[in-house]
């Protein structure tokens, strides 16, 4: 089937909305009418400005209510201790973070997507609900920090805040009617201005240079709550939906689909990325110094001091006091809400790519927000009824550790997909790219299991229940460990089978005869699918396309 070109001379393709993915005569972006991102065709490093905007998009996963309380957590209780913890966490994001992007650019398609061609229909059903149950145990920090927002800025009760976090994102999700890159610039402001406040805190602080420096580079985990704790880090940092997320988020652009313009891309995506997460990185290593020193200083007030021993986000807010003043409160209250909105709006779109991908399907953002919410509003409501503010914080501390046990399920199918020939050809892991992410995989994996493991049989053996009960509830515990380890085994040992036909060309007329053939049954990017997810308003869904043509 011969495939026409565009104004430009250039063939462009679509998806069709079947299983299978075809060409047609239409162009995968109507020019005019979207706010698709294109990149010159050039060596300049000005390129780098049009790459700039999805890992500020991803980076806002890194400091979200979620990672403010595990923070705050962390620096109360055990000062520098667990800073280690953060420095790990983002190099390993770095490098996850970078190959979710190569694999979107490469091949055009994103991790779901990918997972979908790979595995059959029960595994990939099963790699589908774990997604979605991490999508949704990302989303309880939000609801939960945004409650406390209300709670400080109106003095709402916090379960009320709960109830009416179904429906204040909608409110931002408007914003996208004004284009993707103005949100992404939004989001990135609101970052800065984040990082603005706790550095300025760091400077009335003053942590001891040399603890933090300790901190940073000798690990150290005493007692059974630091390594709950550390797992509570890692989920917080590194999450698994991000991986879906960024390797979606990268399709957005229009790249030339060279091998110089693929590289290219690349490497710029990686600098982008490593900006934005050095950003993040000194927000979290900024938020546990100043909760370490303030919290472990000796001239704290008593009402400080009691504040340090239960601390949560709703009682943070004097950590500012020093840069912020008497409206410390209200503009902590106000970061910790923009906080808990933008990292729902990534959210809503990590959950799009996941159902689009794996399930094919796709559902308006509203729609896609409002079932995220409500699952995440059931159990906040619950804990916030019963234990109030205390437990809605220990509430966000188990979402965390739910998603460190689920990180494996997307970061393996990342590095096999990456690690593979047959899918990223050139652009392939080198062995030691590969060998560093196996180790810090394997590493997160053997945290989450030994903390399963110990966790349990401490639970058995300090639970007053009938032994016929223990012996019961501890087969069924192990049983699901077992399994848990037997879902890694199969996704490490499978070997990948699907082949993807890449979307570098070396010459415009090399990509001219392969369209020509039918070589390629691959999207061009940007995807407008991907792109409509992002600016529903602006452009055109492959069905409303499709049914023109027809």
């Amino acid at each position: 089937m011969t495939v026409t070109g565009s104004s430009s001379g250039q063939p462009q393709f679509i998806a069709s909305t079947g299983g299978s993915r075809s060409f047609s005569n239409a162009p995968l972006i109507e020019n005019s009418d979207t706010d698709q991102i294109v990149v010159p065709d050039r060596t300049s490093w000005k390129n780098l400005f049009a790459y700039i905007g999805p890992g500020f998009l991803v980076s806002i996963a890194y400091i979200d209510p979620g990672n403010f309380e595990t923070d705050l957590q962390s620096g109360a209780q055990y000062k520098y201790e667990l800073l280690w913890i953060i420095l790990v966490a983002s190099c390993a994001a770095l490098l996850i973070q970078t190959m979710a992007a190569n694999l979107g650019v490469v091949t055009g398609m994103h991790l779901a997507e990918h997972c979908r061609a790979e595995y059959s229909r029960v595994p990939n059903f099963i790699l589908w609900v774990i997604a979605e149950i991490a999508v949704v145990a990302c989303d309880i920090p939000e609801v939960i920090g945004t409650a406390f927002a209300l709670n400080m800025l109106f003095n709402i009760p916090v379960w009320i805040g709960v109830l009416l976090t179904g429906s204040s994102t909608l409110i931002l999700l408007a914003l996208q009617q004004y284009g993707i890159r103005k949100l992404e610039f939004f989001i990135a402001f609101l970052v800065f201005t984040i990082a603005g406040c706790f550095m300025a805190e760091l400077g009335y602080a003053k942590p001891v240079a040399k603890e933090v420096v300790t901190g940073l580079f000798v690990p150290k985990l005493q007692g059974h709550g630091a390594t709950g704790l550390a797992i509570s880090l890692l989920g917080a940092m590194v999450m698994p939906h991000n991986l879906f997320l960024h390797s979606a988020l990268v399709l957005s652009r229009k790249i030339p689909r060279s091998v110089r313009g693929i590289k290219e891309a690349c490497r710029f995506y990686m600098i982008e990325s490593a900006f934005a997460l050095t950003v993040a990185f000194l927000i979290n290593i900024s938020v546990i110094s100043v909760s370490g020193a303030v919290c472990n200083s000796s001239n704290l007030s008593a009402g400080d001091q009691n504040s340090c021993q239960d601390l949560d986000l709703n009682k943070a807010s004097f950590l500012l006091r020093n840069v912020l003043g008497k409206w410390s409160s209200k503009l902590f209250a106000i970061a910790l809400l923009a906080s808990g909105q933008s990292s729902t709006i990534t959210g809503t779109y990590a959950g799009q790519y996941v159902m689009q991908g794996f399930l094919d399907l796709r559902l308006k953002s509203w729609i896609r927000n409002l079932l995220t919410r409500c699952l995440a509003i059931v159990p906040s409501l619950i804990v916030a009824l019963i234990g109030g503010s205390a437990g809605a914080g220990e509430l966000i501390i188990i979402a965390s550790m739910i998603l460190s046990f689920e990180l494996p399920f997307a970061l393996i199918p990342l590095l096999k997909f990456t690690s593979s020939k047959i899918k990223m050809g050139e652009h392939v892991n080198s062995i030691t790219i590969s060998a560093i992410t196996w180790i810090i995989g394997s590493l997160i994996m053997g945290i989450n299991i030994y903390y399963l493991l110990t966790s349990f049989v401490k639970l058995l053996l300090h639970v007053h229940l009938k032994i016929v009960t223990k012996v019961f509830l501890g087969i069924l515990g192990f049983s699901g460990v077992t399994l848990y380890m037997g879902g890694i085994a199969y996704l490490v040992f499978r070997k990948n089978k699907k082949t993807t036909h890449f979307l570098a060309f070396r010459t415009s007329e090399e990509q001219q005869v392969a369209n020509e053939q039918g070589d390629i049954s691959m999207y061009n990017l940007p995807r407008e699918d991907i792109v409509s997810m992002q600016l529903p308003q602006n452009s055109r869904s492959p069905t409303d396309i499709d049914r023109e043509i027809s």
